[in-house]
C-alpha cells in the first residue's frame, strides 16, 4: 500500500536574478517504501533540476488526504479532529487527522478545507492551519500500485509473443544466475550422473 513520504532534497537554485544559490526544498511523493520515495525523487527531479541534487532526509508523512487548488502553489497542513464513541468501553475517543490544501492564505486554507469536508456526516474541529515548506507534490501513479502477479503476468504475455524466448529468470540484478542461464542452448539437455553404486 501506497504511504506518503516528504523527501527533502538539497541543490544549487538559479534565482530570477541571475545568480545561484544552494537551497533545501521539500517534496511530497507517493511510494511503497523508502527506496522507492528515493528513486522516484531522483525520476521526477532529475530532468528538472540542473546538476547534481542530494537526497538530505526521507520520512514518512501521516496525511489523510490532499486537496489541490489551481490557482496557488502554496501547501497549508490542515489538523482536523473529532470525536468517536468506542461502542465496547462506551468512551469518547478524539481522532486528529492531517490533511493538505492549496491556497495563498491560511483564512483561504480554512475555508477551502471546510469545503472539502463538508460532505463529512460527523461535526470536526480544525485546531492548527499551518504553512507548509512542500514545493511540490507527486501524487499515486498506476504502475506504483500494480500488484507482483500483474507484473509476472506482464512477462508472460512479452514472452508468448516472442516465442524464441528462452525463458526468464528472475533473479537479483548482477548475480551469477544471469549469466550462467545466458550460455544455456534450447539443444542442451540434463545428464544423470547417479550410479546404482552410490546407493
Amino acid at each position: 500500500m501506497n504511504s506518503w513520504f516528504t523527501v527533502k532534497v538539497k541543490y544549487t537554485k538559479q534565482l530570477d536574478n541571475g545568480t545561484f544559490r544552494r537551497v533545501a526544498e521539500s517534496y511530497m511523493l507517493a511510494a511503497m517504501t523508502f527506496t522507492d520515495a528515493e528513486a522516484r525523487i531522483y525520476e521526477e527531479l532529475g530532468s528538472s533540476i540542473r546538476g547534481e541534487f542530494l537526497v538530505m532526509g526521507i520520512a514518512r508523512t501521516d496525511l489523510q488526504d490532499i486537496f489541490q487548488y489551481d490557482d496557488s502553489k502554496t501547501w497549508f497542513k490542515c489538523k482536523v479532529s473529532y470525536d468517536k464513541v468506542d461502542d465496547e468501553a462506551d468512551k469518547k475517543k478524539t481522532i486528529a487527522q492531517n490533511f493538505l490544501v492549496s491556497s495563498d492564505t491560511v483564512k483561504e486554507a480554512y475555508e477551502r478545507i471546510q469545503e472539502s469536508l463538508a460532505s463529512l456526516m460527523i461535526d470536526y474541529t480544525i485546531t492548527a492551519i499551518t504553512a507548509s515548506s512542500i514545493v511540490e507534490i507527486f501524487p499515486y501513479r498506476a504502475e506504483d500500485v500494480a500488484s507482483p502477479a500483474r507484473r509476472i503476468n506482464q512477462v508472460i504475455d512479452e514472452v508468448m509473443e516472442n516465442p524464441k524466448s528462452k525463458g526468464i529468470v528472475f533473479s537479483a540484478a548482477g548475480s551469477s544466475e544471469d549469466e550462467a542461464f545466458e550460455d544455456l542452448d534450447s539443444d542442451s539437455e540434463i545428464v544423470d550422473n547417479y550410479t546404482p553404486e552410490e546407493e
